[in-house]
Formats: structure tokens, sequence, C-alpha cells
């Protein structure tokens, strides 16, 4: 008799996990946060709700455990594209210096604009964004764990920026940012306007060049 191979469990897990990921970025954007529930998560996922327990201690956690894959996946997916010479690195997923911050703002805004019209990203990210201006335990993890990680790229960029004099020394970084990360996020979030390549460079050129004559 030939003896069949044990079931690898770490295998197991990670199907489990991918199929929980999925299941609540689905339901979310299908039904809103506050209607996604573990229960809800288990049965789209086809696991039991002990399973997701076992790794999260609420559906708070699953999303946003479930986002942070999502974009890294996009990143991977965006490093890959862009390797090679003048791309991204593919050990990190960074913002370029190519010694012309503009072209560097750009460049990574543009990627930004693709992720968030991307229907995969677009759907749950608005709902969590919502989500989180209401509820504040969700919107602190929110701003903790996704937007800041983001965030402190730019600033290191800036910083950069400042130590090769094309940025004023006096201008702080985190707060210099939002000149043009935040009106995106905001025409987006509110649907105010078309996002854009066009809309995202200009907002640089804005925030870099000013509105003065040159």
């Amino acid at each position: 008799m030939v003896k069949k191979p044990a079931p690898d469990s770490a295998r197991r897990s990670e199907k489990s996990r991918r199929a929980i990921y999925d299941a609540a970025l689905a339901l979310v954007a299908e039904a809103g946060y506050p209607k996604t529930t573990i229960e809800g998560i288990a049965a789209r996922a086809g696991v039991g709700k002990q399973t997701i327990y076992r790794w999260w201690s609420s559906k708070a956690d699953v999303l946003l455990e479930a986002f942070l894959d999502l974009g890294a996946q996009a990143a991977e997916q965006a490093a890959e594209q862009a390797g090679g010479p003048g791309g991204r690195p593919d050990d990190e997923y960074t913002i370029p210096d190519t010694g012309d911050l503009a072209a560097d703002l750009k460049y990574v805004l543009r990627a930004t604009v693709d992720e968030l019209l991307d229907p995969k990203f677009e759907a749950p990210s608005r709902a969590l964004a919502a989500e989180g201006v209401v509820n504040e335990q969700l919107g602190r993890e929110f701003v903790a764990k996704l937007l800041e990680p983001q965030l402190q790229l730019y600033v290191r960029r800036l910083r950069a920026a400042q130590a090769a004099g094309q940025v004023s020394s006096g201008v702080d970084p985190r707060i210099a940012l939002e000149l043009f990360v935040s009106p995106l996020a905001q025409r987006w979030l509110q649907r105010t306007g078309p996002i854009s390549y066009e809309y995202t460079d200009t907002l640089v050129d804005y925030a870099l060049y000013g509105l003065a004559p040159r």
C-alpha cells in the first residue's frame, strides 16, 4: 500500500487566509462595513468562524490586514513591471529618487491614481475610509496601519530633496506632502471631480512652484 503524504498544514492555512482576505474585501465592498460580519466572511470564504477568530480578534483586524495585503500585492506587481534600469527597486516599495523631485512625485502619484481607480481596490478602500470617519477606533487603525506608513515614504523623499538643496530647509515635509496628497484623497473620496495623471501632475507643479508668476 502506498502511503499518502501528510497534508501540508501551512499550505492549507495560507489558502484559508487568502480566501478570508478575498471574502472580507468583497463583502465590505458589496454591503459596507457595518453589515460585514465575521459570520458572513466565514461563509463567503468557506471556513469556520473559529478559523477566523484563531487569527484575528475582530472584523476590523481582518479587513485591515486584508487591505494591507492587497496593497502589498499591488506594490509587488508594480515593482515587477518597473524593474530594471530606472524602475522602482525590486526589494522595497518606495518613492524613486532620480534627482528630479517633481518627476519622482508625479511618478508615484500616477501610480496612486491607477490604484484608486482599480475596482478591486476602490470599493473596499472607500468603505473603510468612510467608516473610519464615524468609527474612531477603526479610523485610528486605518491611519496608523495603512495611511501613515505610505505618507512616511513622501517624508523621506522630501527630506532627501532638502538635503540636495531642492526644497527649503525650513519646510516641514509632513505638512508639505499634504499639498498634493490631501487634494487627491479629498477629490477621490468625495467625488468632487475626476482624478487623472494630468490632475496629479498639476498638483505637484502647484505645490512645488506655487501660484505666483515665475
